[in-house]
């Protein structure tokens, strides 16, 4: 995740520069059902309206939660699915709360009314993120479901009104782009703590429909309109957060933003983004799914480092004899093609690398979605266009 407003404090209050450091342990997105009662298009887990054989019961929920917390773990994000369609959610929510871990729920937030509303406020989550697609029915045809807009808008209204913090994420594609704006609007009339903006990742249906990624000249307009708002929000004295995630050349293209809007403290940014890193698969960020396989990111579901019925987690994510594993801790990473050849590989880290291997079969090959141009980040000659599989297409001029 790319803290955003947090950067662009950087700008206006600058704090000492220090090294990279990991977090003692993980942040885990724990997928800990898969059904939902919607049917996502961008949806990485390739859920439904069924129950799956074979998750974990509650207590070897709770063991795997024992295991998580001496490896130090310091954040829980619990997903599906839909996780409130698990019976024994709370019950595992407020566990994770007693033992201390930051306790998120990931929800589609049409379930988040009534008691249900008033159980979540009673728990006490740290934060409550709720996915839309767009406004009214342009979420609803995301959502494969009429009313979902309405009913996620119920849910995210109602727990703010309980004091729970909540959050609006937002996955771009070529189908919804133009609903940026007046989602922004929505989370500062409705007060929501947190705006996250995803780009699209090629996993599970996001696989499938990969050719409705947004392109670049959409998503360059789109960060460029984020920062200047996120920027907007900050000098006006909001609390809200704007974040981005799943493409960490947005990095990149903020200091390139802040060289021409505030060229006398650019540098200060560059520093700051390079203590940040970029990519965290594999090192910061960890996932497990609803039957306990683990894997590097929760994007990554086509690829299990093991389970945690036959090995403890914190034995799994600390094992380097699995190659990708190897691969995603080595500091630099090695990756190939114009992600290796970048001037600025110490910010992104290279990128999302589900998207490599789809495109090409290597994990370790550039990201195909990166949006800069060669002359951006500074790749020699020998390293331009050597994979670029969309160079060219969709390159619609679009504003937003």
């Amino acid at each position: 995740m790319f803290r955003l407003t947090e950067m662009l404090r950087e700008l206006k209050n600058p704090t000492p520069v220090g090294p990279r450091r990991d977090l003692p342990g993980p942040v885990v997105i724990w997928n800990l059902v898969r059904r939902c009662n919607l049917k996502c298009k961008h949806c990485y887990s390739i859920s439904g309206d069924v129950d799956f054989p074979g998750e974990l019961s509650t207590q070897e929920v709770h063991e795997v939660m024992d295991d998580l917390k001496a490896f130090r773990v310091p954040v829980l994000i619990l997903s599906g699915g839909e996780p409130l369609l698990r019976p024994d959610i709370f019950d595992i929510s407020r566990r994770a709360k007693a033992k201390g871990f930051y306790t998120a729920l990931s929800s589609n937030g049409t379930l988040m009314t009534g008691a249900i509303a008033e159980q979540i406020a009673e728990i006490g989550y740290d934060y409550v993120g709720v996915s839309l697609d767009g406004i009214g029915a342009t979420h609803d045809r995301f959502r494969g479901q009429a009313g979902a807009f309405d009913a996620a808008l119920a849910g995210l209204r109602r727990c703010g009104e309980l004091g729970v913090k909540v959050g609006l994420r937002f996955t771009m594609t070529l189908d919804n782009w133009r609903e940026l704006p007046n989602l922004v609007a929505l989370a500062e009339r409705e007060n929501v703590d947190k705006f996250y903006l995803s780009h699209l990742v090629y996993a599970g249906r996001g696989n499938k429909n990969r050719g409705d990624d947004a392109s670049w000249s959409v998503t360059r307009d789109a960060m460029t309109y984020l920062f200047e708002t996120a920027w907007a929000s900050l000098e006006r004295g909001d609390t809200r957060e704007f974040v981005t995630g799943n493409n960490d050349a947005d990095a990149v293209l903020l200091y390139q933003w802040a060289l021409r809007r505030f060229p006398e403290r650019a540098s200060h940014l560059r520093a700051k983004l390079a203590q940040w890193g970029g990519n965290a698969t594999g090192v910061n960020v960890a996932n497990i799914d609803n039957l306990g396989n683990v894997h590097p990111d929760t994007m990554w579901w086509s690829y299990s480092l093991g389970n945690v019925r036959q090995r403890p987690f914190s034995q799994i994510w600390t094992d380097v004899s699995d190659p990708i594993m190897a691969g995603l801790k080595q500091r630099p990473r090695k990756i190939s093609g114009r992600c290796g050849a970048c001037a600025f590989f110490d910010i992104c880290g290279g990128n999302t690398r589900v998207r490599a291997l789809q495109l090409s079969g290597d994990a370790f090959a550039e990201d195909p979605a990166c949006y800069l141009t060669d002359e951006e980040i500074g790749a020699p000659e020998a390293e331009r266009l050597v994979m670029r599989p969309f160079r060219g297409v969709r390159n619609e001029k679009a504003r937003v």
